[in-house]
């Protein structure tokens, strides 16, 4: 996958296209997967990298949603578990079965979140992951053995998924394009066209040449998650507005708070949101907070009093107390909640994850809300509404069994390349052709030479930060360590694209500002968390 292929088969197009998708998140990408793979002709456009907002910050979790069943929503509990089991099966070197644990600390817990779990493993049937059961105190702290220990009187197991968010977003793209779409980073959309009244196209500028395209497609659809109601508004000044953004923060922390291979979930906290510590990429993720927010940002930042709340309750449940300065890094996502005008007052923790599908007087196809584990069914919803809109033959989703780019049934065997899947025998064979690029570029972090040059290379990474950010994930696992590593990485990368010393040093530069708002300040903390 090559930028410059890409935007060669959009010089080329003469027609219109099928489908122009706005947005390369989880839903954006999903969407054009739908429709390449049913044989239509979609091009998507994102203005700034893949998954470069909300669908690389989430908790990286593809589960049912728990939390959902306490509040009645059964029926999308069923759709996101039964995604769940497709998403595994199509993508198993990204999407990992995972055991959570459930301490219990009061008498009541045990029973009455054991019932609430047997129903979840009812609703998943077949797909489930594995069965639940209580645990004694004992076994509660074999699967926990970090877990503060006072009080316990064991745990409830359940089994849900996790997943690599940005390198699955990455491999989507890649899929996109092979079953003959195209997709485009770094293309920003300025506007929409119209023919008497009705949305035909888009206005867009590539963001690295400054090159402006009119495009014309048969439909629009606007996916670009928490930007939403910005592309409304270019349909229409007057759209009033669907999202209630809220913001969700998580805290990196070395392994040894947590050794073992569980995680752990606090079904209630303080906010009355569940809490996860969990095991990926060998660090421990600790999240997440739910703060509504006013205005939305590609990037986010934490307020410290999310912080607080997330370092206190992580030494109210482990044994050995993080501090501030045990924070490797702090990643901030705002999710894109849809809520009817009704529910202006609702808490947003309360908001339903269905995702919305809109389509306006003019003819711009909106799909909204939802959650990453759902984006194949969102996808499908949307192409199908679309199609007819469009005008197009009625064909047939494919994708409940369609393999995503680096599908590998043994990945583990791969060591740490297990997450690019069937890619990682190429990237052994660049480090055998050239050794320089094997060995680890910090001590810190899992990022290796090849790394950089493939993501450049083969996964349309156009900056440091793409690099250290969403194709190898080096930024969340240790931020002040990424910051180190940007000078090599930027010098792999402009001799891999053929860059000058001066780009090298912008995007260390860049890259340098972007990752200091991922470094938690241990002065700034406030004494209730000390």
């Amino acid at each position: 996958m090559k930028r410059q292929r890409q935007i060669d088969a959009l010089d080329r197009r003469s027609d219109p296209w099928d489908f122009i998708i706005i947005g390369g998140g989880a839903t954006g990408l999903g969407t054009a997967i739908e429709a390449a793979a049913r044989g239509y002709d979609p091009l998507l456009l994102e203005m700034h990298d893949f998954a470069k907002a909300t669908s690389s910050r989430s908790t990286k979790l593809v589960h049912g949603g728990v939390r959902y069943l306490e509040q009645g929503n059964v029926s999308l509990v069923l759709e996101a578990l039964k995604e769940r089991g497709l998403l595994q099966k199509n993508a198993p070197h990204l999407v990992h079965n995972l055991p959570f644990v459930v301490p219990n600390y009061d008498w009541w817990e045990g029973p009455y979140y054991g019932i609430g779990l047997k129903l979840y493993d009812v609703l998943a049937g077949r797909q489930n992951f594995g069965r639940s059961k209580n645990l004694n105190r004992k076994e509660t702290l074999k699967h926990l053995p970090t877990i503060e220990p006072e009080g316990l009187r064991g745990g409830v197991i359940y089994y849900d998924g996790q997943f690599d968010d940005a390198r699955l977003a990455v491999n989507m793209a890649q899929t996109a394009v092979e079953q003959g779409g195209v997709a485009i980073n770094y293309m920003k959309v300025t506007d929409l066209t119209k023919s008497h009244g009705v949305v035909d196209g888009v206005q867009a500028q590539c963001q690295e040449t400054g090159t402006e395209y009119h495009i014309e497609g048969r439909a629009v659809i606007n996916a670009t998650g928490i930007f939403t109601d910005t592309i409304r508004e270019m349909d229409d000044p007057d759209a009033p507005s669907t999202l209630r953004p809220s913001q969700g923060v998580h805290i990196v922390l070395d392994r040894s708070f947590l050794p073992g291979d569980s995680a752990i979930m606090v079904p209630k906290t303080d906010d009355g949101r569940i809490l996860f510590a969990i095991p990926w990429h060998d660090r421990l993720v600790v999240g997440t907070t739910d703060t509504p927010v006013d205005e939305v940002s590609l990037e986010p930042t934490p307020t410290q009093d999310e912080l607080d709340f997330l370092l206190e309750h992580a030494q109210r449940y482990l044994v050995n107390d993080p501090g501030p300065e045990d924070v490797l890094s702090t990643f901030a996502g705002i999710r894109p909640l849809v809520a009817p005008p009704s529910s202006s007052g609702e808490e947003t923790s309360e908001i339903s994850r269905e995702h919305q599908l809109h389509i306006s007087n003019s003819g711009l196809v909106t799909i909204s809300g939802g959650k990453w584990t759902t984006y194949r069914k969102m996808a499908q919803d949307t192409i199908d509404q679309a199609a007819t809109l469009a005008d197009l033959d009625e064909r047939s989703s494919v994708t409940r069994d369609l393999h995503i780019h680096g599908w590998h049934e043994h990945a583990d065997q791969f060591g740490d390349l297990e997450m690019y899947g069937s890619d990682a025998v190429e990237i052994k064979e660049l480090m055998s052709d050239d050794p320089s690029l094997e060995s680890p570029l910090d001590d810190r972090l899992p990022i290796r030479g090849a790394q950089v040059v493939w993501a450049a290379r083969h996964e349309m990474a156009r900056t440091v930060e793409d690099v250290l950010s969403r194709r190898t994930r080096s930024l969340l696992l240790n931020a002040q360590a990424s910051i180190d590593v940007a000078p090599q990485v930027a010098e792999l990368m402009a001799e891999e694209m053929g860059r000058d010393q001066q780009w090298v040093e912008e995007q260390v530069e860049a890259y340098t500002e972007v990752a200091k708002g991922y470094l938690m300040d241990p002065s700034a903390v406030s004494s209730s968390s000390s």
